[in-house]
């Protein structure tokens, strides 16, 4: 079968003896690997590539202003000689509607008509791999690039109504991206949008239903009107909400982080197993960290053998493998993956 096929039968909760991967290497990490395997293409001889994305839909449009900040189509002012990139300066200092002219969709929908024709035959040339329309920050996350974070949170208290509204006026403008991408051969939108912390949800559930859910189900309803799946990422513990997402047609979420509350693989497969597909479970705070090579090793057969039967599973770090990670753990984390269609 071809990586597209694996992926689309796990994707439909089917086995296959192939379990598919994806795996993302921090700049420093990749050069000290390309040393150790002395190959500049040991990448393509260690690991088999199971999809790929010819179209990124900006959903920021950050603008560069000098060497250390930089300005998004919001408004909102970064640094970036951070890491994490920091929000020095937020939209929208009061929570006014009318005090605000959001961009209009065509800013964000002009760059994807410019690129998606070569996007398109990309796509098309493209036989071999499961293909992904990649999108940026969701809702929840420009609602706070525009009002500061905790301004956000406040608003949905003390200012519902506003909150509602941004929310909405953001959706639009998603909702624009979406159909913008109607004409183009992909199998499937990734979307972001962080909701968790280790916990559960930043904002809630009851604030979540009212306020984020509905502008999800638009857009994965755009997508499904598309004949597309709806890959969804979320750091952190979203399981309070998982019978929500399934509900209004999240079809795969992505980026699992295992140690946070209720997201081992062995609870969400059980209790969710049927209804969504999970990409992602190899914890990058706690075995990647912490474990020896051996239990990694382990950890990742345990991963294939678990899911193998009845699929609904892409297995993959929660986060890239960071350039401080001891070598021989990388060495083992690209052997055992390399292993994975023998074992």
């Amino acid at each position: 079968m071809t990586a597209r096929e694996i992926i689309q039968r796990r994707m439909r909760h089917e086995g296959t003896d192939v379990t598919p991967y994806s795996i993302i290497f921090e700049d420093a990490l990749y050069r000290r690997l390309t040393e150790y395997y002395k190959d500049e293409n040991w990448q393509q001889k260690k690991l088999r590539r199971f999809d790929r994305s010819y179209l990124h839909a900006d959903t920021v449009l950050m603008r560069q202003l000098d060497d250390v900040y930089s300005k998004d189509a919001y408004g909102a002012l970064w640094r970036m000689d951070r890491k994490p990139w920091h929000l020095e300066t937020p939209s929208l200092a009061e929570p006014d509607i009318n005090a605000y002219a959001f961009p209009p969709a065509e800013v964000f929908t002009a760059p994807i008509l410019r690129d998606k024709a070569e996007a398109i035959r990309r796509f098309e040339a493209d036989t071999e791999h499961y293909r992904v329309i990649s999108m940026g920050w969701g809702i929840f996350e420009h609602t706070w690039r525009i009002r500061g974070f905790e301004n956000a949170l406040m608003d949905m208290i003390t200012d519902d109504d506003f909150y509602a509204e941004m929310t909405q006026k953001l959706t639009d403008n998603y909702v624009a991206m979406v159909r913008a991408c109607a004409d183009v051969p992909a199998d499937a939108f990734l979307f972001g949008d962080d909701w968790g912390e280790q916990r559960g949800l930043i904002c809630g559930r009851e604030r979540w239903v009212r306020f984020i859910k509905p502008c999800w189900a638009r857009i994965y309803d755009e997508v499904h009107k598309q004949g597309k799946i709806a890959i969804q990422h979320s750091c952190g513990s979203i399981c309070d909400i998982y019978d929500d997402l399934a509900e209004i047609g999240m079809d795969c979420h992505e980026s699992v982080q295992p140690e946070a509350r209720g997201m081992s693989p062995e609870i969400i497969k059980e209790k969710y197993g049927k209804k969504i597909s999970f990409w992602g479970c190899l914890g990058s705070q706690g075995i990647l960290h912490n474990g020896s090579p051996a239990e990694i090793r382990t950890e990742i057969i345990r991963l294939h053998k678990l899911f193998r039967e009845n699929g609904g599973y892409v297995l993959a770090p929660a986060k890239p493998l960071v350039d401080e990670m001891d070598i021989d753990k990388a060495v083992m984390v690209v052997e055992t993956l390399s292993e994975l269609q023998s074992l």
